[in-house]
């Protein structure tokens, strides 16, 4: 062997920077003792079980009896070419990482084995760091896809991760964040109204993606100042502001290579969206008060129940902004829009309410069952979990009945609720159903004075189902506010 064939070659199995996937069996192949000791001296110091063959026929021996979880394999062997076994290795295995090195190599044949399927190519002499490295790095990898693929197995019909349903709108949804299990997208937007779960769609894919290892952080943009925000994502120098007293590390910074969530990022300013939209365009941002430059490596899963394109028209949101983060829209369909899965969350919360805190039901009737799945749920999931926690607190027996339901829930189903006029004669002529419906929500604000908990009780409805309705009727200001006149 020549000695340009030699590794660069520094023990160091003791410096703990890798951590090494224990007893991770590793097969090297190469016909030079000196490379074949070095590599298996430098893996067994490092926690790997390393295998060392000079030949294909050894090579075949060994996977057979030893299989072997990734292999670095040479070019040029004594009884034929290291190619032959990688595309032997790839046909019988495609998930088994294969490192290919050579002392004869260019780009071409670079180009070559990677197409083959290698994972990696060295040509030699190769540094050792490097080389270890990539084998963590390509152990790394296998063991997420491995894990991913186990995690698609166990996917039922019923759910996604902790995301809960059946209904055709839901298998829309789950269907697409399959697809971006192998995608990794710099930007998500996911779109819906108030307790839809839009948090647990991106809890979702950051967990179903190659940067589920890496930090998962999020933020709600709600309510904070655009010196506060801005603080907590870009990070901010010493002096930046009265109170930086020290540097700070923003959340895009901490995340590193990891996911950040903005939550209800329509609610950022003007400002704050200009500067998040220059680090999202650059994939670089600066700190407040600073003058570096820092790499963007997260990516960004932006949440909000607001229309942003009718936002973007009435000048409120950025339009450029808005296209960049629109790139992958998830739309998260409001509970109303989910046919057949009430139930099935009903007793999925039941269960799971019951356990944790430590309440000894048997379930709930299906009595109460059909009354949750009649009522409208303008809050959504997070309404019917908060309407079962306190069911499920409060019960009085070993099961759930009708009478441990809130009474705007109880009576959803109209048995309890006589219709005073009697049947509905419906004109001949026909009626506007949407006139119609705001006239009585306006008599019912009228006759309780503005009070909205007692105009949802003369509509027979939850102060919640009143609130949809009169923010869809345009009678809600942002601030919860009736635009014509004051209410509670």
């Amino acid at each position: 062997m020549t000695a340009s064939h030699l590794p660069s070659f520094t023990p160091s199995a003791s410096s703990g920077r890798f951590e090494a996937a224990t007893g991770a069996k590793v097969l090297v192949c190469d016909d030079e003792e000196l490379i074949r000791w070095s590599l298996a001296e430098e893996l067994g110091g490092r926690g790997y079980e390393a295998i060392a063959v000079g030949t294909l026929a050894e090579a075949r021996q060994a996977v057979t009896r030893h299989d072997p979880e990734l292999m670095i394999l040479d070019i040029r062997l004594p009884d034929g070419s290291g190619k032959e076994l990688l595309a032997e290795f790839r046909a019988a295995d495609p998930d088994v990482p294969i490192v290919m090195i050579t002392g004869h190599g260019n780009v071409q044949t670079a180009v070559e084995v990677t197409r083959m399927g290698a994972t990696a190519y060295h040509p030699k002499p190769f540094d050792l760091e490097e080389m270890m490295l990539t084998v963590e790095r390509a152990l790394q990898d296998a063991s997420r896809s491995r894990e991913l693929r186990v995690l698609r197995d166990r996917s039922s019909a019923q759910g996604y991760e902790e995301i809960v349903g059946d209904s055709p709108a839901m298998h829309r949804v789950f269907e697409l964040l399959r697809r971006l299990e192998d995608a990794d997208a710099p930007t998500v937007l996911i779109l819906g109204e108030s307790g839809t779960g839009k948090d647990l769609v991106a809890r979702a894919i950051h967990r179903r993606s190659r940067r589920a290892a890496e930090p998962f952080l999020e933020i709600d943009c709600t309510g904070l100042s655009d010196e506060l925000i801005q603080s907590e994502l870009f990070g901010h120098e010493r002096g930046a502001f009265t109170d930086a007293k020290n540097r700070k590390l923003g959340l895009f910074e901490v995340a590193s290579r990891g996911t950040i969530f903005l939550d209800e990022v329509g609610e950022l300013s003007l400002g704050t969206q200009s500067k998040l939209l220059r680090a999202l365009e650059n994939r670089r941002f600066k700190r407040v008060g600073g003058t570096v430059d820092v790499e963007l490596k997260a990516r960004i899963i932006a949440a909000t129940n607001r229309d942003l394109a009718k936002e973007v028209e009435e000048g409120r949101f950025r339009k450029d902004l808005f296209y960049r983060l629109n790139v992958i829209p998830v739309e998260v369909p409001p509970l109303r829009d989910r046919t057949g899965d009430v139930p099935m969350l009903v007793h999925h919360f039941v269960k799971r309410l019951a356990r944790d805190l430590g309440r000894d039901l048997d379930g709930i009737d299906d009595s109460a069952v059909e009354r949750l799945d009649a009522y409208e749920w303008p809050g959504n999931v997070r309404e019917l979990r908060n309407v079962l926690e306190r069911a499920v607190i409060l019960a009085r027996g070993s099961r759930l009945t009708p009478s441990d339901l809130p009474a705007e829930v109880g009576s959803a189903s109209g048995g309890e609720r006589p219709n005073v006029g009697g049947r509905f004669q419906l004109p001949e002529g026909g009626i506007d159903l949407a006139a119609l419906e705001r006239d009585l929500v306006l008599q019912a604000l009228e006759r309780g004075n503005g009070n909205q908990s007692e105009a949802a009780r003369l509509l027979g409805i939850g102060r919640f189902a009143l609130r949809y309705r009169m923010e869809k009727m345009g009678l809600l200001k942002r601030g919860g506010k009736r635009s014509d006149r004051q209410a509670d």
